[in-house]
This record gives structure tokens, C-alpha cells and sequence, in this order.
């Protein structure tokens, strides 16, 4: 139930269908909401374009509707208590295994990334600067190229690379090309989403959703895709100063 009377219309195109459109009240806000999040995450099948591509449409309104991002308090971890993002390995953007236990003592912020993108440059750029200003106390910021989100990390695992390093000077850790939702999403990534539910439910919403990992690899807080990496930069103080 929401604490104060409102109305507003949300509206987003999926998958071509027609326009779904929401009047919202004060009693009956929250209902609608939960109604909207189980028709979006039980469109089609896990072979559907839904689930393969991520969400290839969106409407700028989606991002406007009343979404902040969750606080250290209501996480709702729903992955077994024993298991952290340091149980990963992944692969670098070089093709080389890396444990994500290198991790452990960290304050990490994971990142969908994507290299043409309405996000790319302010998100890179920011990114850089927050990293920065932070590694040397103890803070890493992991990025994961995803190709998901309206064919927007096409290139190749070097050409990405090229681009991140050599335009926004990129000096974090870039891994492989992943998948975030549907099928084949890489396990690090189902343990993230299991780990902090978001607007739609566990999907991923599109390019540079953030997940903000503790030092002992548990998952703090996830934002939306417009929330920017300088707008994290207290949550990171404090996870650093922990």
C-alpha cells in the first residue's frame, strides 16, 4: 500500500503488443504494480526473443515510473546464506579464468555494460572517475559487456576492450560478453538477481544496471540503469568504511 494518494498513467510497449496502460490510485497502486511485474516476467516461453534478447523494447517511461533504488535494509536475499559473489569464475575479457574470490575484503560494484548505448559515455565516464577516486581504498568496479539490450555490445570481446580502454580510459576489470537474463545468463548474474529482486522482478531492466557488493561478497543494493555512478558514490563510502 503506498503512504500517500496519487495517480499516474505508466505506459511500455512489450514486445509489440499494445500499449500497457495503468490508472493508479492510492488503493489500488501497489495491486497494479504486482499485476504489471507477473505480466511482463511470464511473456513467453524461454526461447521467446523476451527472454533471449532481454528487453528489446523499452519506452523512456519505464525509467520514469516512481523507482528507486533499494536500501541496505529491505534486500530480500533469497539465495542460500552461505553463498557469495566470491564462489564465482569468470572469464576475462582475454578469455582468461578468474576467481572472483581475488575479491574478497572489496567493496565491488557490478555493471552490465554496453558500447552504444544512450548511457555509454556519462556511465563510462563516471564509472572511471568513481574508480578512481576509490581503488586504492579498497573498491573495484567489475564490468560485464551484455549484447542483450537492443544489439547494443555487438563487437567482439578485443574491439570492446579497445573501446572501453582507449576512449574513457577504462582501467577496471572487463570481462567476457554475458548473458544477464534468459537462459543462458551467466551464473554470477543469477546469483546477483536472486540476491536483490528488481522493478521486473529479477530481470534485468537494460545496459548499466548496477549491483553494489559488500566486502564479504553479499549483494547490498541494485539500481536502475539511470541511476549514475556518481549518485552511488555514498553507498560506496560506506561500504568502505565498514
Amino acid at each position: 500500500m503506498v503512504s500517500m494518494a496519487f495517480s499516474s498513467v505508466f505506459s511500455a510497449p512489450l514486445l509489440g503488443l499494445a500499449t500497457v496502460k495503468m490508472q493508479m490510485s492510492s488503493n489500488s497502486a501497489s495491486m497494479a504494480f504486482l499485476d504489471l511485474s507477473s505480466r511482463i516476467t511470464s511473456v513467453g516461453s524461454s526461447n521467446s526473443s523476451f527472454f533471449r534478447d532481454g528487453l528489446p523494447i523499452l519506452s523512456p517511461n519505464l525509467f520514469r515510473f516512481p523507482l528507486k533504488a533499494r536500501s541496505f535494509s529491505t534486500v530480500n536475499a533469497r539465495t542460500a546464506a552461505e553463498k557469495t559473489v566470491h564462489d564465482f569464475t569468470v572469464k576475462d575479457i582475454d578469455g582468461t579464468d578468474v576467481s572472483l574470490g581475488k575479491f574478497k575484503g572489496k567493496a565491488l560494484l557490478i555493471v552490465n555494460v554496453a558500447s552504444r548505448c544512450g548511457l555509454t559515455s556519462s556511465n563510462y565516464t563516471e564509472l572511471s572517475q568513481i574508480y578512481e577516486k576509490y581503488k586504492a581504498q579498497g573498491f573495484e568496479i567489475l564490468a560485464f559487456p551484455c549484447n542483450q539490450f537492443g544489439g547494443q555490445e555487438p563487437g567482439s570481446n578485443p574491439e570492446i576492450k579497445q573501446f572501453a580502454c582507449t576512449r574513457y580510459k577504462a582501467e577496471f576489470p572487463i570481462f567476457d560478453k554475458v548473458d544477464v537474463n534468459g537462459p543462458n545468463t551467466a551464473p554470477v548474474y543469477q546469483f546477483l538477481k536472486s540476491s536483490a529482486g528488481g522493478f521486473l522482478g529479477d530481470l534485468v531492466k537494460w545496459n548499466f544496471e548496477k549491483f553494489l557488493v559488500d566486502k564479504n561478497g553479499k549483494v547490498v543494493e541494485r539500481y536502475p540503469p539511470t541511476t549514475s555512478p556518481l549518485q552511488i558514490e555514498k553507498d560506496i563510502q560506506k561500504l568502505l568504511a565498514a
